[in-house]
């Protein structure tokens, strides 16, 4: 950028997205290079498509996209062919049931992560199955646009019932499931060399082995039975504290914390299809099939495949250890470069961005030539990385229109925010419903959905928001980079600027042309609310590099920064990137001593951005350090009394996102932090989370215009008492690059209290009792979800602030009940009561003549039709609830008519609601493995005595036209 905020900021933020090109695959002409088709169109190759290299050859030689998704809900290895990708279920049912009606072997897939549901066409063991159907259009039966699924299921193969009593102690249900009841997170190990099978309790996951070391002595002399296990693909180290072979006695223990020797947040790891070994203190390991694959262990995967970054000259590196630059010019090399886009891209890998945009403009003047994927790519980037927006967004535009289904996520991303920094929000929002999907592997065809995301509810609730602020620029900034304040006390505040450096020496980072960064101190003028005099801060802290993001303790004795690492000169890791490090330095009679580390620093990754609590008790900063859900997450230590800090701890997916959080600021109310991860006006955006009683994060926030703009806004501080000031941007009609702005929150008239509130009580339907925890969720007519809350004790539950004269959905699940959907329209002023009773699962279990049966209301047939009424497909989803609760049970169903008809043809009707009924079942997710048998018995097992000898009703002859379920084995 122009702007610090493109060296010290997005460095310290860029991800990698590796993506492999294809080659060519066998069966391509060598004279025509197209692919050979056989006459009955399956592909000619000499290999199968199953193999997922000839399968994403043969693909991608039709034009037909692919995804990998794991561990669907109900979803087997193979191949699955989507025709539509749904965030209402309704609608994907309804999707299925159309394909159905084609004679498609059709069903959905949901994904509970996401909540998305996947449609398919049909399901293929092998590649060119699925290849074969796509370009024969299924025989005809469906040509609109598909895509294939690659599923992949690592979850462990169901043991029998007795190998599940005898291994997990857990009855009638599996560990998984327990465990995700008690909030105990589980991951599954495989093919561990030299682990024991069994359950681990883990305490936690380091990259150094000494803490490790460290620790085990720690919690050993405590009395546990503690060891790591450490897997050296990822260089890894699981901490556990105790080890069981019964998983319902490792979930005791988490419950029960040790014995109460452990009250922090442990989670178990479950290793399978292992060699057992003697037990050792340190067991070494390899990873082989994870049920999740951790976030830390992508990002070591991703920094093994990246390429290396020569650098040059000194430059203040990003937080990430690998380069943006690789990010971006993986992808596809223009063949026989210039030496003109030659010299650009050795800019671009050193990431001196301004002198890269520049010459890939020269060579984009030169004509469409040189309009390749890689070149048009760079150049929006180089734009992008120095923040001129309006010339990222034209090449974007350009690389989008040409290469549309080559472009990444990542690309999608940068796209849909250089729209936002040039105010074209519309746009904006689909670029981004796009990215949102390619980030969950769905379609690319349902861009042009017309029904609103929440995120874009969220943004239109921004731009419609009062603007309470009232802000102003400082007279301190300069032409060049000014950024990052924190209060030094009630008078001053400390800043970084590059504002002396430029004419006391010609030592430049080349990302944007900047001179390099020092602290600089400046009072503050309390009736102006500027800063004034600004002098430097301290030689024994400001160096010939980088110095900025400071924060003090309470008593102004200890100070907390952020520097380039380096010794006697820069050190950089075998990438050659040079990270940032947090270095803490005392006040001794007066003058700041000379800095030291701090012990989570790393040479393989970046630590910076730090701010301590008001107490002075935790520190907070951001990383890209192993553990990162994204790009650079927040995370924070605990100060401790000897001067030593405890592990760090990652804040989680509530504050962080797959993208950029930076910047923190904390005080004894809430959090604030920059993102460009969380919806946003453009580029990064100041958010804050309220503190909550006991000590976690409510729900994040926007703080709005006009702090925020659709530029990067940042670095924001302020005095919770007068709700007072400063933060950081890039906008337009600054001084300069990143300027610094004070600010002062208007105190907003109070409004007429809102009545409208919907209340109610969530008690159990047969017995009565009131249900706390309880989940009660309130959505719009279109299902977007606008609330949620937990039951409290007595079972209650209040949405307050509600619209008057509107129609909600109350939704309430809990546990092994079923859930409860009804629809609520609130008064004007008035608070509408809403009493939920929940009927428990089990008890559609019933035994009937010694025959255990699933009993559903009768699942009733029009005469002489075979489809499913909407009143049959309501109690059949009942039973879908109980089986997926009860994941062991298998059932038979029966299907019956009436006597009318002839007792073939009744036999044939009935065979066929049977199946009917079956498929739908197995439409809803539920495997087609735990349905032993679909059979009509016609009129042989009447209800009644209408066996057409004697005269009776339609009501009469109605009972007998049903279908029912017979458990078989759970």
């Amino acid at each position: 950028m122009k702007k610090f905020i493109t060296t010290y900021c997005l460095l310290l933020f860029m991800g990698v997205f590796a993506f492999t090109p294809t080659s060519n695959i066998d069966g391509l002409d060598a004279e025509t290079g197209t692919l050979k088709i056989n006459s009955d169109h399956s592909v000619s190759t000499s290999a199968n498509p199953s193999n997922s290299k000839e399968f994403e050859k043969a693909a991608k030689s039709h034009g037909i996209s692919h995804r990998k998704l794991t561990d669907l809900n109900n979803a087997k290895s193979g191949y699955y062919v989507i025709a539509g990708v749904f965030g209402n279920l309704k609608n994907a049912k309804k999707s299925v049931q159309r394909l159905k009606k084609s004679g498609l072997n059709a069903g959905y897939l949901q994904d509970a992560t996401s909540a998305l549901n996947y449609v398919y066409i049909d399901h293929y063991a092998d590649g060119q199955g699925a290849v074969d159907a796509c370009t024969t259009h299924f025989n005809g039966r469906y040509k609109e646009t598909v895509w294939i699924m690659v599923s992949e299921t690592t979850v462990a193969p169901k043991t029998t019932k007795k190998a599940v009593k005898a291994f997990d102690d857990i009855k009638g249900t599996s560990f998984p499931k327990v465990a995700k009841e008690n909030n105990i997170p589980t991951r599954t190990f495989r093919n561990l060399e030299g682990v024991k099978n069994g359950f681990y309790i883990i305490a936690g996951v380091y990259s150094n082995g000494d803490n490790v070391k460290k620790l085990l002595k720690k919690y050993n002399r405590k009395g546990f039975e503690a060891g790591s296990i450490h897997v050296s693909d990822t260089g890894l180290h699981y901490l556990y504290l105790e080890y069981h072979t019964s998983g319902q006695h490792a979930i005791d223990a988490c419950v029960d914390q040790l014995e109460g020797k452990y009250k922090d947040n442990v989670w178990i790891m479950q290793v399978e299809e292992s060699e057992p070994v003697e037990e050792t203190a340190t067991i070494q390991a390899t990873e082989g099939t994870a049920s999740t694959n951790s976030t830390e262990e992508l990002l070591l995967a991703e920094q093994k495949t990246a390429t290396s970054i020569s650098v040059d000259e000194v430059s203040y590196d990003m937080l990430t250890a690998t380069s943006q630059a690789n990010s971006t010019s993986i992808i596809s090399n223009t063949p026989n470069k210039s030496k003109l886009i030659q010299k650009a891209d050795s800019y671009f890998n050193k990431m001196w961005y301004a002198e890269a945009a520049e010459l890939y403009e020269q060579a984009l003047a030169k004509g469409e030539k040189n309009y390749s994927f890689d070149i048009i790519q760079k150049a929006a980037d180089a734009h992008y990385f120095n923040t001129n927006m309006e010339k990222a967004h034209s090449w974007y535009e350009v690389l989008y229109e040409q290469y549309g289904k080559e472009l990444s996520a990542d690309n999608i991303f940068k796209y849909a925010h250089s729209l936002k920094g040039t105010g074209k929000y519309a746009r904006a929002k689909k670029l981004m419903r796009l990215y949102n999907k390619k980030m969950n592997r769905a379609q690319e065809g349902e861009l042009e959905d017309s029904n609103p995301t929440p995120n874009e509810i969220v943004l239109d609730n921004i731009l419609g928001a009062t603007q309470n602020f009232e802000i102003k620029n400082m007279g301190i900034n300069t032409e060049y980079s000014d950024f990052s304040p924190m209060f030094l006390d009630s008078s001053k505040v400390v800043f970084a600027s590059a504002k002396d450096s430029s004419f006391l020496n010609t030592r430049r980072y080349k990302w944007n042309n900047q001179p390099f960064l020092d602290l600089y101190v400046a009072k503050i003028n309390k009736e102006t609310q500027d800063l004034k005099g600004a002098i430097k801060f301290s030689k024994k802290i400001n160096t010939k590099y980088h110095e900025a993001s400071v924060t003090f303790s309470p008593d102004n004795t200890t100070m907390y920064f952020t520097r380039n690492n380096y010794g006697k000169k820069l050190k950089r890791d075998k990438n050659g990137v040079n990270h940032l490090k947090i270095y803490v330095s005392n006040k001794v009679d007066g003058e700041w001593t000379e800095a030291r580390e701090v012990p989570f620093n790393s040479d393989t990754y970046s630590t910076g951005h730090p701010a301590l609590s008001p107490d002075g008790k935790q520190l907070y900063f951001v990383s890209d350090m192993p553990g990162s859900i994204g790009q650079t997450d927040l995370f924070v230590v605990d100060v401790l009394e000897n001067g030593n800090f405890s592990e760090p701890k990652n804040l989680g997916p509530e504050i962080n996102t797959e993208r950029r959080e930076m910047f923190p600021f904390i005080n004894d109310k809430k959090l604030y932090f920059s993102s460009d991860g969380h919806t946003g006006l453009g580029g990064l955006d100041v958010y804050e989370a309220a503190i909550d009683e006991e000590g976690g994060f409510m729900e994040v926030l926007n703080v709005g215009q006009p702090v925020n703009s659709n530029k990067d806004d940042f670095s924001y501080i302020v005095n919770e008492e007068n709700q007072q000031g400063f933060f950081a941007s890039n906008r337009e009609g600054g001084k300069g690059d990143d300027d610094i702005y004070s600010f002062k929150r208007l105190i907003v008239e109070e409004v007429p209290e809102n009545l409208n509130a919907i209340a109610g009580v969530v008690t159990e339907m047969v017995t009565g009792d009131i249900m706390p925890q309880a989940l009660v969720e309130l959505l719009d007519e279109n299902g977007i979800k606008l609330k949620e809350v937990v039951t409290e004790e007595d079972g209650s539950f209040v949405f307050e602030d509600l619209d008057s004269s509107t129609k909600y959905i109350l939704k309430t699940t809990k546990g092994e009940y079923f859930e409860d959907n009804r629809e609520v329209t609130t008064k004007e002023n008035e608070l509408v009561n809403v009493d939920v009773n929940l009927r428990r699962l089990e008890e559609m279990i019933a035994l009937e003549d010694g025959i255990k049966k699933l009993k559903t209301e009768m699942i009733f047939f029009d005469f002489d039709k075979s489809y499913i009424r909407k009143d049959a497909a309501a109690e059949l989803d009942k039973l879908v609830e109980v089986m997926t609760e009860y994941p062991d049970m298998v059932i038979k169903i029966e299907s019956h008519t009436d006597s009318r008809g002839s007792n073939v043809y009744n036999k044939y009707l009935s065979e066929k609601r049977a199946k009917s009924t079956r498929d739908y079942i197995i439409s809803q997710g539920i495997d087609a493995s735990r349905i032993e048998s679909a059979k009509g018995y016609g009129e042989e097992q009447l209800l009644n005595n209408c066996n057409g000898r004697i005269r009776c009703t339609e009501e009469e002859h109605y009972r007998n036209r049903r279908s029912e379920f017979i458990i078989v084995d759970m």
